[in-house]
């Protein structure tokens, strides 16, 4: 067949994909040191792939494939620190193309092992920063850059089709407050919180924007200054988030606050999630958790009800092997016990107890 026929077959197996996959549970937890304000969690985890990097993905491949960039036979590459790479991985499965994920070596074990069961090939490299060179040279080479981290704010269908923010809205239709006070997410590529931004702007919707984030991310000081060559002031071992560096895709305008959240306290969040939905979810899950009680205890001072929506990113099992290993902790110099400690006690008494760290 041609290259218009295959392009016309990999989106077809695009939208079956599509067409077969439900929408993920919108989860409501209830706290007690919080009467009339209720807190919801998207749970992407549910997605094939296991993280919410499953819709991007497939956004992607079709933003690659109608700008004539992805060929039949033609190999695939992107940067990533695991979650977009095995989500990319599956999909290039489903198409029948080659993918090499390029990952900091310090990604998440079950992370790489995932990519290489789906067929894909992992291309560590020692430092985070030498991600973008190393992706660039695949593409040299004539790979498809699928370039998470400068087309993902442009390749999902913001104004609707089923996006996340219209998803989240939706399911909160029925809901005692539909129009939330806040939605809360961390800045990994810059495509969620663009495409939440610019949807509730589009709707003409009153909810504010807030990015979570680890402390002294590029995000959290680009954000500040209004500086695209802002850099990291400190690394994380949250996952996914607090990218070293500001992306093509981080859209600062859109975001109402930023919260930044210490690496002790994400991880103790993990657990604060696990005890009250029964299973486990990923840092970055950990980090809006974080985000999402400081904006409840400062909605409470106010006397204001309404709602909070944040995302489940991804699975907490990727992370048997660091976050969830007390060996891995103690070796890191990370305790997360007495920032969990302080958690609960927002939780029960609706007033700020700081995690240790701060956030």
């Amino acid at each position: 067949m041609d290259e218009r026929d295959w392009t016309a077959q990999a989106l077809g197996r695009l939208r079956q994909e599509a067409a077969r996959s439900a929408d993920t549970h919108l989860l409501k937890l209830e706290f007690r040191g919080f009467p009339g304000i209720d807190f919801y969690f998207k749970d992407e985890a549910a997605h094939p792939t296991g993280s919410l990097k499953h819709r991007l993905a497939r956004s992607l491949y079709l933003y690659a494939l109608c700008n004539g960039r992805l060929r039949d036979g033609q190999p695939v590459v992107d940067a990533s620190s695991g979650s977009t790479a095995i989500s990319e991985a599956w999909f290039a499965r489903l198409l029948g193309l080659q993918f090499t994920a390029v990952m900091p070596a310090c990604t998440a074990p079950r992370k790489i092992a995932d990519v290489e069961a789906l067929g894909g090939r992992c291309d560590l490299v020692p430092d985070p920063a030498q991600v973008h060179e190393r992706a660039a040279r695949h593409a040299a080479a004539g790979a498809c850059h699928l370039d998470q981290f400068a087309l993902a704010e442009r390749a999902t269908d913001w104004r609707g089709n089923n996006n996340i923010a219209e998803s989240i809205l939706g399911q909160l239709a029925g809901e005692p407050h539909p129009e939330p006070a806040w939605i809360v997410c961390g800045v990994g590529t810059g495509g969620t919180s663009a495409t939440i931004g610019r949807y509730l702007r589009y709707r003409g919707l009153r909810t504010r924007l807030c990015a979570a984030e680890p402390d002294g991310s590029a995000f959290v000081h680009g954000w500040r200054g209004r500086d695209r060559d802002a850099v990291c002031s400190r690394p994380t071992v949250i996952e996914g988030i607090g990218r070293p560096r500001v992306e093509p895709g981080f859209l600062f305008e859109i975001v109402d606050e930023v919260i930044e959240v210490a690496d002790a306290a994400s991880i103790a969040a993990m657990s604060v999630l696990e005890q009250h939905l029964g299973r486990r979810y990923g840092g970055s899950s950990g980090t809006n958790l974080v985000a999402c009680l400081l904006l409840a205890t400062r909605m409470r001072e106010r006397g204001e009800r309404g709602s909070i929506v944040s995302l489940l990113c991804d699975h907490g099992e990727r992370y048997d092997g660091t976050l969830l290993d007390p060996d891995w902790l103690r070796r890191n110099g990370l305790d997360p016990a007495p920032a969990a400690a302080a958690l609960h006690a927002t939780i029960a008494s609706g007033r700020w107890h700081p995690p240790r760290g701060g956030a």
